[in-house]
C-alpha cells in the first residue's frame, strides 16, 4: 500500500486533497457573489422596509384578531419568527433571476468553463443567498427587540440560528435556481416566483399555528418546507419558544430536501448555457 508524504495512504490523501478543493471551490463562488452587496448596499436597506411594515402594520394589526389563538405566547412574539423566515425567502427566492442576468451577460459560461463541479457552482451561490439571509434575520432580531420580544440570547440558540437560516436559504435559493434554469427568461421567472412565493408563505405555520388550519392545508403545511424553517426558528428566537416537530426533524427534513434540489440543480446548470 503506497503512503504519502503526511503518512496517510495514497488513497486517503488523494480523497482529502480532492475534498479540500471542492470545498475551496464552494467557498470562492460564494465569495464572488457576496462582494456583490459591497457594490449595492442600497438592496439590504429596500430589503430591511419588508419585515418592518410587516411586524408594524400586520403583526400588531392581526394581534388584535381574537380568533388567532397562539397559545400561550401573544401573537406579536408568534408571528415574528414567521416574518425572519419569510424575509429570508424572499431574498432566497428570487435568487434566480440572478442567473439569468449571468446567462445573458455571458459570465455563465465563464462558471460552466471552471474546473469545478456543477454541485460546488450551485451549492456556493446557494449559500451566498443564506450570508444574505443573515442580514434580514439581524434587522428582525433588532426590531423584536424593539417591539419588547422575548428573544433568546443563549450563544447555542444563536449558533444554530445562523444554521437554520443558511441552510434554509440555500434551499430556498437552489429551488429558485431550478426554475430559473427551466424559464430561462427574467419575464417568465418573474411570474412563477410571485405565483410559487405567497401560497409557500401561506401555506406554513409562519403566520398562524397549525392547529387552526383546515386539514387540508395541514396536509399541504406539513409538505412544505418553509414550515420546518419556521418551527426551527420560532424555538431558537424565543425565550421559552417551542418546537412542534423537534429542532432535530426540522433541521433533517431541510438538509434531506436541500440536497435533492442540489443534485437537481447541479444538472439542469450545465444545460443553462444551451
Amino acid at each position: 500500500m503506497s503512503v504519502s508524504p503526511a503518512g496517510l495512504p495514497a488513497r486517503t490523501a488523494d480523497q482529502s486533497s480532492r475534498a479540500f478543493r471542492y470545498f475551496e471551490q464552494v467557498f470562492g463562488v460564494c465569495a464572488a457573489e457576496v462582494q456583490k452587496l459591497y457594490h449595492d448596499p442600497f438592496e439590504l436597506f429596500t430589503r430591511a422596509i419588508q419585515p418592518v411594515i410587516w411586524l408594524l402594520l400586520f403583526g400588531e394589526a392581526m394581534a388584535r384578531v381574537r380568533g388567532l389563538v397562539t397559545g400561550s405566547m401573544s401573537y406579536i412574539n408568534f408571528i415574528s419568527a414567521g416574518i425572519l423566515t419569510q424575509s429570508v425567502l424572499f431574498v432566497a427566492i428570487f435568487y434566480g433571476i440572478a442567473a439569468i442576468w449571468e446567462r445573458d451577460l455571458g459570465v455563465l459560461h465563464r462558471y460552466l468553463v471552471s474546473p469545478a463541479p456543477r454541485s460546488a457552482l450551485v451549492i456556493g451561490k446557494a449559500l451566498s443567498a443564506g450570508i444574505r439571509g443573515l442580514s434580514q434575520a439581524l434587522v428582525v432580531y433588532i426590531l423584536a427587540g424593539l417591539l419588547a420580544v422575548p428573544i433568546s440570547l443563549q450563544p447555542v440558540h444563536l449558533a444554530l440560528m445562523v444554521l437554520f437560516i443558511i441552510v434554509g436559504a440555500a434551499l430556498f435559493a437552489t429551488f429558485s435556481l431550478i426554475v430559473a434554469c427551466l424559464v430561462k427568461t427574467r419575464e417568465r421567472f418573474m411570474g412563477i416566483g410571485q405565483i410559487v412565493t405567497m401560497p409557500l408563505f401561506f401555506a406554513s405555520n409562519a403566520i398562524y399555528p397549525l392547529a387552526i388550519m383546515p386539514a387540508w392545508l395541514r396536509v399541504v403545511a406539513r409538505l412544505n418546507p418553509l414550515t420546518y424553517e419556521v418551527d426551527a426558528v420560532r424555538a431558537l428566537m424565543l425565550r421559552g419558544g417551542t418546537s412542534d416537530f423537534g429542532v432535530g426533524s426540522d433541521f433533517t427534513v431541510l438538509a434531506v430536501v436541500f440536497a435533492v434540489l442540489v443534485g437537481v440543480a447541479a444538472r439542469l446548470y450545465g444545460r443553462m448555457g444551451n
